[in-house]
């Protein structure tokens, strides 16, 4: 199977750099526990409504390791790489969808993420913090389903991101921004019912609440499995956007302006 294959290989790739990584993820677990000590801080003495001061630091906690799944991602799914290399025509007169190919070393490349820098860095959480745990085991499924729900939305947000650089070289700053969006939007500095009115109506009414926020209270229990319809929405919706994006791609190709 084609998809098991291009994922398997991402997979490995990335197992070369372990050391590396390691050292990444000592600087990323850092970050995450002054982030959390900060909270600790600010919520001394303070109710910090549904969550608590130990459900607060348990979503600042679970919402720092999802972002190895559900936000670092590669720039573009690669594809502004290849379009300046000329390797884009290639990938293009390969008998396979370009989408599908990307996506599926995409998913080889989060699940090496979960396996080495997830799971990791949050064990070391729930030893230092002791964090708070689902105590249903359908709630870790539910879990489960909201993070490859999350992780293919934004498979297919960094695809449209990265076809628009076949048609322009300044396609960056639509990686930054969508980064910018995803932190403010998607619950990770604060939760979403904490955002100024005006703020929180515009994340209700885009995908990114569905990358960290809805996963995150699922976790915790705050929020019933139901939520999970907004992200099937969502992620037939992408996919339509992408299987059209990919079909003006192969009517007109445009490499560096060649």
């Amino acid at each position: 199977m084609l998809f098991a294959v291009l994922a398997k290989k991402a997979y490995r790739r990335n197992l070369q750099y372990r050391g590396s990584h390691l050292v990444h993820n000592l600087a990323s677990a850092i970050f995450g526990v002054v982030y959390i000590s900060i909270w600790m801080g600010l919520g001394e003495g303070r109710s910090l409504g549904e969550y608590g001061l130990k459900g607060m630091v348990s979503y600042i906690a679970f919402n720092q390791v999802s972002l190895w799944v559900a936000l670092f991602l590669n720039n573009g799914l690669g594809i502004p790489e290849s379009v300046r290399t000329g390797q884009i025509s290639l990938e293009l007169m390969r008998p396979v969808p370009l989408f599908y190919q990307l996506m599926s070393r995409e998913w080889g490349q989060i699940a090496y993420q979960f396996v080495y820098k997830f799971l990791p860095i949050y064990f070391l959480y729930f030893f230092v913090f002791q964090l708070q745990v689902p105590s249903q085991l359908s709630t870790y499924a539910a879990t489960a389903a909201a993070l490859l729900f999350a992780a293919y939305i934004s498979i297919c947000i960094n695809y449209l991101i990265g076809v628009t650089s076949l048609w322009t070289t300044e396609s960056t700053w639509f990686y930054w921004l969508n980064y910018s969006f995803s932190m403010l939007l998607s619950g990770f500095f604060i939760p979403l019912e904490w955002l100024p009115g005006w703020l929180h109506a515009i994340s209700v009414w885009s995908p990114y609440p569905y990358l960290l926020y809805h996963s995150t209270r699922i976790y915790l229990e705050l929020e019933s499995f139901t939520v999970l319809t907004g992200s099937v929405v969502w992620c037939l919706l992408f996919t339509v956007l992408c299987i059209g994006a990919t079909r003006i791609v192969r009517r007109k190709l445009e490499v560096q302006g060649g």
